[in-house]
């Protein structure tokens, strides 16, 4: 018999950062490692992974690294692991893996332990079975996970709905998940991103009738902006254009060989005759794709409308049609580029929010309940009201609070022989923000400091003290940025002055400067001022130098 524990690094309670720990006998099984996109509040910040100390920590009982599919929400924290613990194995389907050694690349990370599975192929790892199984999503070679153990099975859906009309590399394998059912699962780990939404995400999730419509009534020039891993909406696009005499132009190399790649490997059907180059851009019946960067979301689209970029300018003939989901957090940062897309002039065309993504509904999950029939359910993947949601659908079918697993990031589940145990273990848990190339350096304090910068602006005090007689030889002087406009306040910075100056007067000793009080004392006194006469909180910074 088994002790098996299961806890998240990321993704319960928010949306995106998944990492689900399945740790069995002391073996461990990591699923996905992904990133979270970083909302308008997070100033500078590019996106955000789990700490992944417990991984370094355990990095000799650990398996490997068990990719559901190839969005950066499963996967895109896995060049910063790498880069650490470039032991790690690291499986996935050929698609997800080719996604990753793009990644990889583009990181410098030149020798990976990379692993290309095939759905219901067994993975043996010495007792225990990891077995995938085709799942829908809206990337090719997305896998459902089946861990064996003495006890049953733990599953693990990644993202999924079912769709009938999906096919090839899309399709779900209906008949291998009521196998895994039949045999017994202890606990089924679902997602809960769309459990709110009633009945099935089918056939919502589909946008063909508004890019046949686009197509039909637009004769200029059409703007296509879609995530670069929506791959089902880009093939939604392209049968389209099939039935016109259209060409496409894919903006950007990154974007350009992910789709021939596809095309190649027979995930995308599409003739190759019919993607033009950079020189056929400003064709008036064109259709240019435009992909966002993985950590910057409408980054690419904004240069566009701005103006900066050296291959498009959009123009009021110009249809600008959005196809992606606006992601939680993205909802400010959306509507800007929408208005200012409104602004030239263009014709603007945005899928409604009724054009689901390819997540389960309630529906879904219920079906994907009844046909696994596990002993716990365990809502993943989302918000905490997702998964209260995703509960609720498992109390319909007969589940009770006894055998539905609620928790949060780093709380431990503990299964011993087969039975769910009370367990106040936790495991510590922590964002990792990434600012550009800096990983671990940006902190809580510095994105305060900044929202204080956005909020306040800064005061920099300086001044120059002679290093034999002591004497204050310039300022003190005033400057300002983001805080007030200094020749509407004279009087203001005056007055800063004059208390600045109190201040090292009264820190100047015969033989010694008391740098410490001087700039402990004007922060406060300073602050007290300002905040007075302007109801802000500037950042104070005060420079005192000796020559």
């Amino acid at each position: 018999m088994s002790k098996i524990k299961i806890f998240s690094l990321g993704g319960l309670n928010e949306n995106g950062k998944n990492m689900y720990i399945v740790d069995i006998d002391k073996d461990i099984f990591v699923m996905d490692a992904g990133l979270k996109y970083a909302d308008d509040k997070m100033l500078g910040i590019d996106y955000i992974i789990p700490n992944y100390d417990f991984l370094k920590e355990n990095k000799d009982r650990i398996k490997g690294i068990f990719i559901s599919h190839g969005h950066d929400g499963q996967m895109g924290a896995i060049p910063n692991i790498l880069a650490e613990i470039p032991e790690l194995n690291v499986y996935g389907t050929q698609f997800t893996i080719d996604i990753l050694k793009q990644e990889l690349k583009e990181n410098n990370i030149e020798h990976a332990n990379l692993h290309v599975i095939e759905p219901h192929k067994n993975l043996t790892f010495g007792n225990i079975n990891v077995f995938p199984i085709s799942v829908t999503h809206s990337v090719p070679g997305s896998l459902c996970y089946v861990i064996d153990t003495d006890d049953g099975a733990i599953v693990y859906t990644g993202n999924f709905v079912f769709d009938q009309k999906m096919r090839g590399p899309y399709k779900t394998d209906i008949g291998k998940l009521a196998y895994v059912g039949k045999k017994g699962v202890l606990c089924l780990m679902s997602e809960s991103l769309y459990a709110g939404n009633k009945g099935y995400t089918s056939p919502n999730n589909r946008i063909t009738p508004i890019v046949s419509k686009m197509l039909d009534q637009n004769e200029g020039r059409i703007i296509f902006n879609i995530s670069q891993t929506q791959f089902y909406r880009i093939q939604e696009l392209l049968d389209e254009i099939m039935k016109t005499e259209r060409k496409i132009v894919i903006l950007g190399k990154r974007l350009e060989n992910m789709i021939y790649n596809a095309i190649d490997m027979k995930y995308i059907t599409f003739d190759k005759n019919r993607i033009g180059t950079i020189k056929n851009i400003n064709d008036s019946d064109v259709v240019v794709i435009v992909s966002d960067e993985r950590e910057r979301p409408y980054s690419n689209i904004s240069r566009i409308i701005k103006g900066y970029d050296k291959f498009l300018k959009i123009n009021s003939e110009d249809t600008v049609i959005f196809a992606s989901p606006v992601y939680d957090g993205m909802e400010k940062r959306a509507t800007r580029v929408y208005d200012d897309v409104a602004k030239i002039g263009s014709n603007l065309i945005i899928v409604p929010n009724s054009c689901l993504s390819n997540h389960a509904s309630s529906e879904d999950l219920m079906m994907m309940i009844n046909l696994m029939n596990p002993k716990y359910y365990f809502p993943v993947i989302g918000e905490y009201r997702h998964q209260v949601e995703n509960s609720n659908n498992a109390k319909i079918l007969g589940y009770t609070d006894e055998n539905i697993i609620l928790k949060l990031n780093g709380m431990v589940t503990k299964f011993v022989d087969g039975k769910l145990v009370p367990s106040d273990e936790m495991i510590n848990v922590d964002d990792i923000l990434i600012d550009g190339n800096t990983v671990g350096d940006i902190g809580e304090v510095v994105v305060k400091d900044r929202e204080l910068l956005a909020d306040n602006g800064v005061v920099l005090v300086s001044a120059t003290i002679d290093k034999t007689s002591k004497k204050i030889l310039a300022g003190p002087e005033i400057l300002t940025r983001g805080f007030i406009y200094v020749k509407n306040n004279i009087d203001v910075i005056k007055e800063a002055q004059k208390i600045s100056l109190e201040v090292i007067n009264e820190n100047i000793k015969q033989n010694y400067v008391e740098f410490s009080k001087i700039k402990t004392s004007i922060r406060d006194r300073l602050g007290k001022y300002l905040y007075k006469e302007t109801e802000c909180r500037p950042m104070i910074l005060i420079v005192i130098q000796e020559v």
